[in-house]
């Protein structure tokens, strides 16, 4: 139980600092002024005898480049990252802003360039004063062709990247992968690692100390406080929830008598509670930004109905693996019974990922006919939750379109591929 709470812990920690521009290139600059110096070490033994000469000018010539070059690089790829960024919040939508953010080529080659501007401030100036000897020089001269090397095979590389950056196929690639990293992962763990619901939430109910989104729970923190005081926590909030004072986090039920007197601090701190929505632990919030993504499309002034149906189609990727029976092997035990956690209602997830499109894509026969077919597709899953919530879907749709679509023609396919659903559904069952 311990290693899989820090291992989750970490990843929290790791993904928050992932989202930082400046933290990359932190690590990097102070690795480059380490490493400027670590030539120093070679004066001190026998490479001194053995290593060729190398003349101080022509370190200083490479490093001069370096120098006036880099910081120009930097911010050429500060500018790009800006431009792509607006881009991505323009042409899709401003909440996968923080997925274009954490892009690792992009940070690795920002990061790249200043810590080579640093390395090479640092290192012409200690080759200025005389710092290093025959040794030394030699050594600094095969890391500054190498960080050289290195610069221009992250730019190369980078220069391919962001040319996509920012674009709506490439955001939408993002919006997918990070909410297919969350279904699985809530796929594995469906109560976060405590245990199902058995009854009615009921006891003394425990409210938010501030108002935002719930982003993550600390369920193993919870379990220490439960067993210490002998209670139950049944939580009332998962991730993605909106949190207000009067809206209950969880409730708390004592194993014996009632405790009035109970200090319930943990378990308000074990909600990690934010101004924004976050991807990591919850798969919601990913469905809803698809969903953004194929509204603004549809919307009048965009009128883009292909990215409409590519966003269908993500959607329909999403459910079949959210619908996968996992084996017995990829679900833990367990690991706190002491805390309830509900599951997430397949019902509120097609909420969030269809009800926009089938609004704004009524009027668009395409659009229309593509979303009946890939709730046909979900229709005939094995699961039945996501059968049933399917069929409901798309007989609202349906509805819909039958409200706004004036041609004949149109209607009569709509209705056609609503028929085709509606007898792959009951065929299924």
């Amino acid at each position: 139980m311990i290693s899989t709470v820090l291992t989750d812990r970490v990843r929290v920690f790791l993904n928050r600092f992932r989202h930082r521009l400046w933290v990359k290139p932190l690590l990097v600059c102070l690795l480059s002024i380490a490493v400027a110096f670590v030539a120093k070490l070679a004066d001190g033994t026998e490479l001194v005898e053995i290593v060729p000469k190398v003349s101080s000018a022509s370190i200083e010539a490479l490093l001069s480049v370096m120098a006036s070059s880099m910081l120009v690089m930097a911010t050429f790829s500060v500018g790009s990252m800006v431009s792509a960024y607006a881009s991505a919040a323009n042409t899709a939508t401003p909440r996968s802003f923080i997925l274009v953010v954490a892009d690792d080529a992009s940070q690795n080659a920002l990061s790249t360039f200043v810590g080579a501007f640093i390395f090479s401030i640092v290192a012409l100036t200690s080759v200025k004063n005389d710092y290093f000897q025959t040794a030394g020089l030699f050594i600094l001269f095969l890391l500054t062709a190498f960080i050289f090397g290195m610069v221009i095979f992250t730019f190369v590389r980078w220069v391919d990247r962001i040319a996509r950056l920012g674009r709506m196929a490439t955001t939408i690639e993002k919006v997918e992968k990070a909410t297919a990293d969350a279904l699985r992962r809530r796929h594995k763990t469906p109560h976060l690692g405590g245990v199902s619901v058995r009854h009615q939430a009921r006891g003394r109910a425990v409210y938010a100390a501030n108002v935002g989104y719930v982003q993550y729970i600390n369920i193993a923190a919870m379990q220490s406080w439960a067993e210490k005081n002998e209670v139950r926590v049944v939580i009332a909030a998962l991730p993605g929830t909106f949190a207000t004072p009067n809206r209950p986090l969880g409730y708390i039920s004592a194993d014996g008598a009632e405790q009035t007197e109970m200090d319930c601090t943990c378990v308000v701190e074990s909600f990690q509670i934010g101004d924004t929505r976050l991807f990591d632990d919850d798969p919601r919030f990913g469905l809803v930004v698809l969903s953004e993504i194929a509204g603004r499309a549809l919307s009048p002034a965009v009128n883009d109905p292909g990215t409409a149906i590519c966003i269908i189609g993500t959607l329909v990727r999403l459910f079949t693996l959210w619908g996968e029976p996992a084996a017995d092997d990829d679900k833990p035990a367990p690991e706190c019974d002491r805390v309830e956690v509900p599951h997430v209602c397949v019902q509120d997830m097609f909420d969030d990922a269809f009800t926009a499109i089938a609004r704004d894509g009524a009027g668009v026969v395409e659009v229309a006919v593509r979303l009946q077919k890939a709730l046909e597709s979900l229709a005939s899953s094995d699961d039945g939750e996501i059968r049933a919530a399917a069929e409901y879907h798309g007989r609202l749709a349906l509805k819909r379109s039958q409200k706004v679509l004036d041609i004949e023609e149109d209607l009569q396919a709509v209705q056609d591929a609503a028929k085709f659903a509606e007898s792959a559904a009951s065929s299924n069952t």
